[in-house]
């Protein structure tokens, strides 16, 4: 098993909205036999408000902030030993702080999931503040996937939910 994993089992999902971070980070969950999180499930839960609420009404800045003090809740008790799959926020890999806490807390991997997929799968919703102006949208895409690339794995997010958990579990964190 890799070094950072028998120090501390957390596994942190990360890549754009719409990249099946979720959907991929639960199928990895079962496959180990770990707990799962998903952050902003988590986040909502805590606040009695969505993720979208938050935003409109106390912005992106405050967001971050809760975001932030979740991850390190969550760290605490991967640091205790407690293996925990968490699927991350699409911004939350890309804030330096998280990452330096992700970073020295267990192993990132990145669903790289192409704009047409990514487009396709949010198409129908309007849950994603950062979505809704789609020149934005697109941007904010190319600024974070090279932050995204910093992950300790890429795995490719437009493979079928399944086959990608898969490719998660069978990457060589694990020998």
């Amino acid at each position: 098993m890799h070094l950072k994993l028998k120090r501390t089992p957390g596994i942190y999902i990360t890549g754009f909205m719409g990249s099946g971070k979720t959907t991929v980070g639960r199928m990895v969950a079962d496959l180990l036999g770990w707990d799962f999180v998903d952050l902003d499930t988590d986040i909502e839960a805590r606040e009695h408000e969505t993720v979208a609420n938050i935003f409109a009404t106390r912005g992106e800045t405050e967001f971050r902030r809760i975001e932030s003090e979740a991850i390190r809740r969550w760290l605490n008790k991967i640091e205790r030993g407690q293996p925990t799959v968490i699927s991350l926020g699409g911004g939350a890999f890309v804030q330096p702080n998280n990452y330096e806490m992700l970073g020295n807390n267990g192993i990132s991997v990145w669903l790289d999931c192409s704009l047409d997929v990514v487009e396709s799968r949010i198409e129908n919703t309007d849950e994603r503040p950062l979505a809704r102006d789609r020149e934005a949208f697109r941007k904010l895409y190319a600024e974070r996937k090279v932050l995204y690339g910093r992950a300790d794995y890429r795995v490719d997010g437009d493979l079928d939910a399944a086959d990608a958990a898969k490719a998660v579990v069978g990457l060589p964190l694990w020998k």
